[in-house]
């Protein structure tokens, strides 16, 4: 396929109720829209960068200059066979997952749509349905964290996951543990604490968690193996793994037991692939985390996670779990069983809502 056009659309929504992590607290949500046009056909793309560089180094702004000057010259009207060359393409470009992931969701999609095929099917993906979970962020009170989670239990979801930093760790979690015995029930620091002063997180060997998520540092993997070798309860990784090369040495060197898979944070959807065959062929869970996006990306986090080897829930939710109006027409509803259908669609399956988005969009490129 030769792409001729792409479109660049700033997006800035309003999120239902503010989502508050280790590293700060938001009321909207800014992404990047990329449309890939060819033959008659758009293929969308998310490059999930955020307004601030809180999570990533990457913002909206950043991602932009990357899109428009070095990742979208060096394609545009060339012959791409597939989007898994996207990664050789542009390795001349250090860095830049966000954008980079962006771009190759949008070519997913077109050869999905130019093939008749969902993106599941050209994936790999094997479940018609995907176990999710969802993420809760710091609240007011160990009260108001129960009263919340009790509200998301009452939807349908059977995984929490809750927000942990120093101070607000052991006493939320407990809290929840105590008023919900057997959930699933998660933990996520956001690299909020030090090796030295992590000693703390061993209380939470007594509350039966899945999983202790990001611990230290977000470039980390030598302290995670010392945090690790204390802890009964596994550690699992998300900022630290940007590709399959780190998820091999963090696996090699006992630095988690699990790896949460981004396909954003890692450059894209074959590398995601690749961080998957790795771990199941050394029988590592692994499991589909989310970036409040839009529905065109979580309708590829969908896709992604029906691959065999994620085994545990993801951070994908319903569309109506971050925001009131989405861009796209599909809305992706829990099911009974605290599952989400895969979308089975040509590509990501979905379809733009033109006034929704166009309320959305603080700006827009297109090249050429």
């Amino acid at each position: 396929m030769k792409i001729t056009q792409f479109a660049l659309r700033h997006l800035r929504m309003a999120l239902r109720t503010p989502f508050e992590t280790s590293f700060g607290r938001i009321q909207t949500r800014d992404c990047i829209l990329i449309e890939a046009r060819t033959d008659g056909l758009t293929g969308y793309g998310e490059c999930v960068a955020d307004a601030d560089p809180g999570y990533s180094y990457e913002t909206v702004q950043t991602a932009w200059h990357i899109l428009r000057d070095f990742l979208i010259p060096a394609i545009l009207n060339q012959e791409i066979q597939h989007p898994g060359q996207l990664r050789q393409r542009l390795n001349f470009v250090r860095g830049h997952p966000m954008a980079k992931a962006g771009l190759e969701m949008a070519l997913w999609d077109l050869m999905g749509k130019l093939q008749g095929q969902p993106l599941s099917a050209l994936l790999g993906g094997q479940r018609r349905q995907v176990e999710v979970g969802v993420s809760v962020g710091l609240q007011e009170s160990p009260s108001a964290l129960v009263k919340t989670v009790e509200n998301y239990l009452a939807q349908g979801y059977k995984r929490i996951k809750i927000k942990i930093k120093p101070g607000r760790d052991i006493t939320d979690a407990q809290a929840v543990r105590n008023a919900f015995p057997h959930l699933l029930l998660q933990v996520d620091a956001n690299s909020a604490y030090r090796l030295e002063d992590a000693h703390s997180l061993l209380q939470l060997d007594d509350l039966n968690l899945l999983l202790i998520e990001q611990p230290l540092a977000e470039d980390d993997l030598w302290d995670h193996h010392h945090l690790q070798a204390q802890l009964r309860t596994p550690i699992c990784l998300d900022e630290s793994i940007l590709s399959a090369r780190h998820a091999r040495q963090a696996l090699e060197i006992g630095a988690c037991r699990i790896i949460n898979i981004k396909a954003g944070r890692v450059g894209g959807l074959s590398e995601a692939v690749a961080i998957h065959d790795l771990c199941l062929s050394q029988q590592i869970p692994v499991w589909c985390g989310g970036m409040l996006e839009t529905g065109v990306g979580r309708a590829a986090n969908l896709a992604l996670a029906s691959l065999p080897g994620f085994t545990l829930p993801g951070d994908i939710s319903a569309s109506d779990r971050y925001y009131t109006e989405d861009i796209t027409q599909e809305r992706f509803v829990l099911n009974a069983d605290s599952t989400i259908d895969t979308p089975t669609l040509p590509g990501l399956g979905i379809s733009i809502d033109p006034p929704a988005l166009e309320r959305a969009t603080l700006a827009t490129l297109t090249l050429p």
